[in-house]
């Protein structure tokens, strides 16, 4: 690797580590589903987005809950004296990818056969907090 790219990658990684984030993978529910889930959620604050997804009917609210959960327990590793209801905390991105697809064949009249295919997404929240940092 050259030093430009060696030194964009240590960037990167610095970046990332500055930054507070859940990625959920393989997770059996289809993209499209996840997504409408995802999309009450983006630039939510995040206990407001927190009730919407405990309120939601929708099966998949469910596991995007524990993955917001998950995000927020790691803002609180790296953020330890800092309150959560005095960070201004919000739900800066939130993606969901086409995952692994399983295909399986399902018998079909006059001896054919039909496709089905069981669709899986991955899942990434990022937050963010609204407050300036004074030095």
């Amino acid at each position: 690797m050259g030093l430009r790219k060696h030194n964009n990658a240590i960037k990167l990684k610095e970046a990332k580590k500055q930054q507070y984030y859940a990625v959920l993978r393989n997770c059996p529910t289809s993209p499209r589903k996840m997504r409408l889930v995802v999309d009450m959620i983006r630039g939510v604050e995040v206990n407001r987005a927190l009730d919407i997804l405990k309120f939601s009917s929708k099966e998949a609210s469910r596991k995007v809950e524990k993955l917001l959960l998950s995000a927020i327990a790691n803002w609180q590793a790296k953020n330890e004296g800092v309150r959560l209801e005095e960070s201004n905390l919000y739900v800066k991105e939130a993606f969901v990818d086409a995952g692994r697809m399983l295909k399986r064949i399902q018998p079909a009249p006059q001896g054919r056969a039909h496709r089905i295919r069981k669709r899986s997404n991955h899942v990434t929240i990022r937050l963010a907090s609204n407050n300036v940092v004074e030095e």
